[in-house]
């Protein structure tokens, strides 16, 4: 019975402590800000991702560091609010001093996570996304597409729904009526 209420008690200050951490943390960041920073985040993201996997890409067939290129210049305004964004929510919680290094922890451990590639799309793919990212520089659409390309699997939402559209389904062979 001791052991148990030491197992209770230890997990409680566990909880407790990270319930504190957490509280702490989020009175830094404004309430209608978080879901800016979350979003900021995943933009980053996105954008270290489609940087590093068109480097890891570039000496094969599918090299799309054209397309990476382009996706740059069509979204650069909203690369670069995801970035401000970013570093002002690192600031907020760090200072001045300690957002710079904050932030260059988080970007590379972004590069790092992506460096032997994408968990689940190849380079044909990537660069089919980053070539349709391109082609349009709204802010929603970018969204989406950081929400939907940076999780563990694929995911079948707003952004991947379109591309799906356009591919043919297999002909299905006629259905003969039975001849008795």
């Amino acid at each position: 019975m001791i052991a148990k209420t030491r197992l209770s008690h230890k997990a409680f200050s566990t909880i407790l402590g990270t319930g504190v951490a957490f509280a702490m943390t989020a009175s830094a960041i404004p309430a209608s800000a978080e879901p800016l920073a979350v979003e900021a985040e995943s933009i980053r993201k996105l954008d270290i991702m489609l940087m590093v996997t068109s480097l890891r890409c570039r000496m094969g067939e599918h090299d799309f560091q054209s397309e990476y290129r382009r996706f740059s210049a069509a979204h650069l305004a909203n690369l670069n609010k995801a970035g401000r964004t970013m570093r002002s929510q690192m600031h907020a919680r760090y200072g001045r001093k300690g957002s710079k290094r904050a932030l260059d922890r988080v970007s590379v451990q972004m590069a790092n996570a992506y460096g032997n590639g994408h968990p689940w799309m190849n380079c044909r793919e990537l660069k089919q996304v980053t070539h349709e990212l391109s082609q349009t520089s709204d802010p929603a659409r970018l969204s989406v597409a950081a929400r939907e390309l940076l999780a563990d699997r694929p995911t079948r939402g707003a952004f991947m729904a379109p591309r799906e559209a356009a591919v043919p389904a297999p002909a299905q062979p006629p259905i003969l009526a039975s001849t008795r």
